[in-house]
């Protein structure tokens, strides 16, 4: 089974592309200072060509489905669904993008917190731990602020777990902060672990594949955690 990865929950996105064997044949990150339309199906074109195969040779679509950027969320279960939609009978796993984000840091013996600029002063985030071969939710994802993440933390940072690696844009903006409230509580991942990777995407939805956890792509959607800035303007309205 080929497995396409995308990601594109940040700025930070890209497409990978992994076999049956799981090994890594090619991966393409793209810092984006466009827009993910403008240069996702480009970057998948090329990814496809120096890996020597054809989108009509992926058995698998695994799709970052959120939470993260609104738009890029969109752009990248649009394109996802175009591909399920031309090739029917293509299988597609809608990927939690905070657990995938967390595979950046596999067997660690510390609870891993991925954390996303949300804007507005808050975070989307969640925290993990490694139990047995995979992770397990310590914290449900939320949008919180970097206070709240920060008692959060501090309360699941017990006895016998006294450290936690926090990962990601919002780890990035708000480090100061971070370090300030956890002490030598906060560890911070190192920079190619600073970003989501599709790659994981493509790992996680593979052993989601294994559990039959496929995705319908007529129903698919974003999981967005909190309602965009349009639908809120709307509400107001009403």
């Amino acid at each position: 089974m080929i497995i396409l990865g995308v990601e594109t929950a940040t700025m930070q996105g890209g497409v990978a592309i992994v076999d049956p064997e799981g090994t890594l044949l090619a991966e393409l990150r793209l810092n984006v200072r466009t827009t993910h339309s403008e240069r996702l199906l480009p970057a998948l074109q090329y990814l496809l060509e120096q890996a020597g195969l054809d989108i009509g040779q992926i058995d698998l679509l695994a799709i970052s489905s959120g939470p993260g950027s609104f738009t890029g969320l969109r752009v990248g279960l649009g394109i996802v669904k175009g591909i399920a939609y031309a090739f029917p009978g293509k299988k597609v796993v809608a990927v939690p993008t905070l657990e995938a984000f967390a595979w950046r840091l596999p067997f660690s013996a510390a609870p891993v917190c991925p954390l996303l600029d949300a804007r507005k002063g808050e975070l989307y985030g969640g925290i993990f731990i490694w139990r047995d071969d995979g992770f397990r939710r310590l914290a449900p994802e939320a949008v919180l602020s970097p206070e709240r993440w920060i008692r959060t933390a501090a309360e699941l940072c017990g006895p016998g777990r006294d450290k936690i690696i926090l990962m990601g844009e919002g780890a990035r903006i708000y480090r100061e902060q971070f370090s300030a409230g956890l002490g030598e509580k906060a560890l911070f991942a190192p920079p190619d672990a600073m970003s989501p990777s599709a790659a994981c995407v493509a790992f996680l939805g593979a052993r989601m594949a294994m559990e039959n956890r496929f995705a319908d792509p007529s129903v698919l959607a974003p999981f967005y955690l909190r309602k965009s800035e349009a639908e809120l303007k709307w509400q107001l309205k009403s």
